[in-house]
């Protein structure tokens, strides 16, 4: 009887890939980026393991939403006291943290466990279109 070979962590190639968000939807971005960071790409995909790769964003403050959803769309965070619900648009928090926006929601396209941020470590977005990860060679990966 065959069994279904399992992911050895020493098996696992990861790659490093570079992904150009100018002019990209915000959601349709993100939901590619977390199933590369996944590693739902890889037939070896495993769903209790990190089997994903890096992933680097360049111009992320150059992402656009559809509709009136930059003015509409809002993030809320609660300081645990009483009235702390605190709540920003997506315009404000586009022009004072550009690239906070994409990385929110990529994580939450992610596992909301210990795994998740295991994966989500293995972002990084950078507002401008420079990045300082050229060792790594990464290829440049068409969304």
């Amino acid at each position: 009887m065959k069994k279904t070979p399992t992911v050895k962590m020493e098996d696992l190639q990861r790659d490093w890939h570079v992904v150009d968000a100018d002019g990209k939807v915000l959601g349709r971005l993100a939901s590619e980026v977390a199933k590369i960071l996944r590693g739902k790409h890889k037939p070896i995909y495993s769903p209790h393991l990190d089997t994903g790769d890096h992933v680097i964003v360049i111009n992320a403050e150059k992402v656009v939403l559809t509709g009136k959803k930059p003015q509409n769309k809002l993030y809320y965070r609660h300081s645990g006291y009483p009235g702390g619900l605190k709540t920003i648009s997506y315009e404000r928090m586009a022009a004072r943290h550009p690239d906070r926006a994409l990385r929110m929601a990529i994580k939450g396209m992610l596992p909301h466990n210990a795994l998740g941020r295991q994966i989500f470590r293995k972002l990084r977005v950078y507002a401008g279109a420079e990045h300082p990860h050229s060792a790594q060679k990464p290829v440049a990966l068409d969304i």
